[in-house]
């Protein structure tokens, strides 16, 4: 998520408090440890960086059984165009020989009467509710036929993630108070300019891309659309409300960072930072709001709509009835999930899916569904010294019947990486004998870190609420802030962005490690056992370090990368791997020099070239990445960009969609 610019009354260390005081093992203290057998090397930032193993790892895996080997491992990847330099501009760069298209702007009309975005800002909610929302993140493109088995590169829905808000933009002049009270339409406009669009698109025949308006496929689920909770903590009394006294259902999704489209052709959006949304006034705090950092105030003021409307005093949080279904008290225990929704049927309600795990889910990337096989995916904690978790579904794939429940039931795993390049899954579980043995002592001390503990969790539901609870109690290895995952469909690797970590202590680290603090970040990556994606054990190494000109990835003795100036990069954020095997590594950190504006870089997975491909405007984000089935077309989300972008006319800033396409007609990056 974009960590510039979210409002002047809200600073970046409270947007992601560190609230992860287990003590488990530090992952910088784990790759010191593992490091220290390697060899050095000097570059221009004072030492190398060390990466763990060469090449790739498909070697490591100990089972031939092809079964299990996901895509052409054989198959060669190609980057075919001149790196880009870093820029300052405002304006998208691409390579030579390549075109960039603004589209699907904030406030583009999309559902109802078509409300047209007003550049004064005088937009009603009503209005946002049927436009397209802020802050474009995570998208997907489903072909338009995909259902009946088709690939159309010509049309299909765009389905995208709106983070968060601007609120300086989305207003005439910003939010407003009258006798501490925020003006309900305001409040309305907020909610509604959050969560996620889906937008039927066409290609015409000399290639130029439109929203088909009229389409009954457009659709707006925002912060306040009714969704039903699914697997293993619906109807849980922890997330009783005065809406829903049964504790099935809940109002909105918010704080959409990344996403994961599934197998069987439906769309996760991922809650990320949903803590800041919520006020609780109370005393004392249950764990389950502390662990994540919910405070006394919110972000942005909803529960102080003027009305006192039910749909907006639900974010006060306080205990102020007699019982949990006469007020809000457990409000946000029903965010924090990942959230399904098919783009395909527009009547159909969006479903939280519980087993996933809460927690600040950036996103969730699914490993090739594979028929008679349990369904797998991932997904990271974004924030600093958080985790990396998978779930393994219970029941088997078949892809003629495959749908969302089967994300309802299976196990929860979270990473552990070992100092010798091995990981373990660990399972998340009261039918594990080991788990319960570490809840009991943590039990038995009486915390968690700083957290009391003193009752075991009194149900797996109980245990998925406080999922980063369960996380410390299982020995984890916290994160340099785990962000998008990918996975390599010609070797079945999985790669994860750890964007950076400003709160990392040097004392973290020794002179093979130099990542105390951790500011530009690195990409790791793992390969499962056997290349089973179900399995509990793995081996990891690190793909590149990021950083400035001459920093190195270096195995036993040999830099196998050195940035320069053609692929130098800092913060990476977004990770796609397209139909063709190129990685797509988008940034989302320092626009200082040497870094300048935020960017996107191909690489080439199997021998590390990485080249930059994409620079965005002043001030942005760089996120979300797409292209159709035939690579031709690809979709690139702008966030955040500062006044004048896509609109050099206009001084309110949009974010956008940008539409890359190469200009023989070619493949991407090609």
């Amino acid at each position: 998520m974009a960590k510039k610019d979210i409002n002047p009354l809200y600073n970046d260390p409270d947007y992601e408090p560190v609230v992860n005081e287990s003590g488990n093992t530090p992952f910088a203290n784990v790759l010191a440890a593992r490091m220290e057998r390697r060899t050095l090397m000097k570059g221009s930032v004072g030492a190398a960086l060390v990466g763990l193993m060469g090449g790739s790892l498909v070697g490591c895996s100990d089972d031939d059984d092809d079964d299990n080997s996901p895509g052409n491992p054989g198959s060669q990847v190609e980057l075919g165009f001149e790196p880009v330099a870093v820029s300052t501009l405002n304006k998208v760069v691409v390579p030579a020989g390549y075109t960039a298209t603004a589209f699907v702007p904030w406030g583009t009309p999309l559902t109802g009467g078509l409300p047209e975005f007003r550049t004064d800002g005088t937009n009603s909610g009503a209005d946002q509710e049927s436009q397209v929302g802020m802050h474009h993140d995570g998208m997907h493109f489903f072909p338009i036929d995909l259902k009946s088995g088709g690939s159309s590169s010509a049309e299909g829905l765009l389905v995208m993630n709106h983070e968060y808000i601007n609120q300086d933009a989305l207003h005439p002049a910003g939010a407003t108070y009258v006798n501490d009270k925020r003006p309900d339409d305001e409040v309305r406009k907020e909610i509604a300019a959050h969560g996620v669009s889906v937008i039927h698109v066409k290609r015409d025949g000399n290639g130029a891309w439109s929203v088909v308006h009229g389409s009954n496929y457009n659709r707006r689920v925002t912060g306040g659309t009714e969704m039903d909770i699914r697997g293993p903590v619906r109807g849980f009394d922890k997330l009783v409300t005065k809406f829903s006294p049964d504790g099935t259902r809940t109002r909105g999704t918010l704080n959409n960072c990344s996403m994961g489209p599934t197998p069987w052709g439906t769309y996760m959006a991922a809650e990320e930072n949903w803590h800041g949304y919520f006020a609780n006034g109370d005393a004392e705090q249950p764990r389950e709001q502390v662990r994540h950092g919910v405070g006394d105030a919110s972000r942005y003021d909803w529960e102080l709509a003027e009305s006192g409307a039910d749909e907006f005093v639900r974010f006060n949080i306080s205990t102020l009835a007699a019982s949990a279904a006469e007020d809000y008290r457990n409000e946000a225990n029903t965010y924090g999930f990942m959230v399904e929704i098919d783009p395909f049927n527009p009547q159909s309600k969006p479903q939280k899916r519980t087993a996933l795990g809460r927690f600040g889910h950036e996103g969730v990337i699914f490993a090739p569904a594979k028929q008679g096989k349990p369904v797998v995916c991932y997904s990271g904690d974004d924030s600093r010294f958080e985790y990396i978790y998978k779930f393994v579904s219970a029941n088997n794939y078949d892809a003629a019947t495959a749908d969302g429940s089967l994300l309802d039931n299976g196990t929860l795993y979270v990473a552990r990486f070992n100092d010798d390049g091995s990981g373990d899954w660990l399972p998340l579980s009261l039918d594990n004998a080991g788990f319960v043995a570490k809840m009991n002592a943590a039990v038995n001390a009486g915390s968690v870190g700083s957290i009391p503990f003193t009752a075991p969790f009194s149900s797996q539901a109980d245990l998925l609420l406080n999922t980063r609870l369960a996380a410390d109690i299982a020995g984890a290895t916290p994160m340099d802030r785990p962000e998008w995952g990918a996975v390599d469909p010609n070797t079945g690797e999985v790669y994860f962005t750890l964007t950076n970590n400003s709160r990392r202590e040097p004392d973290d680290t020794n002179a093979a490690n130099p990542l105390g603090p951790n500011p530009t970040g690195h990409i790791i990556r793992w390969m499962e056992k056997g290349n089973n994606h179900a399995a509990t054990e793995f081996e990891w190494d690190i793909f590149v370090f990021a950083g400035e000109a001459g920093t190195e990835t270096v195995v036993d003795g040999n830099a196998v990368v050195t940035l320069d100036d053609t692929n130098l990069f800092n913060s990476p954020d977004g990770l796609w791997f397209d139909y063709k095997g190129k990685l797509w590594i988008q940034t989302d950190g320092s626009d200082a020099p040497p870094y300048q504006n935020n960017m996107m870089l191909a690489a080439n997975p199997e021998t590390r070239d990485i080249r930059r491909f994409f620079v965005g405007p002043v001030g942005c984000e760089v996120t979300g990445v797409v292209t159709t089935p035939d690579c031709k077309t690809m979709f690139v989300n702008i966030q955040h960009p500062e006044a004048n972008w896509p609109d050099a006319s206009s001084e309110r800033p949009r974010d956008a969609t940008v539409i890359v396409t190469k200009d023989d007609g070619g493949v991407i990056g090609s």
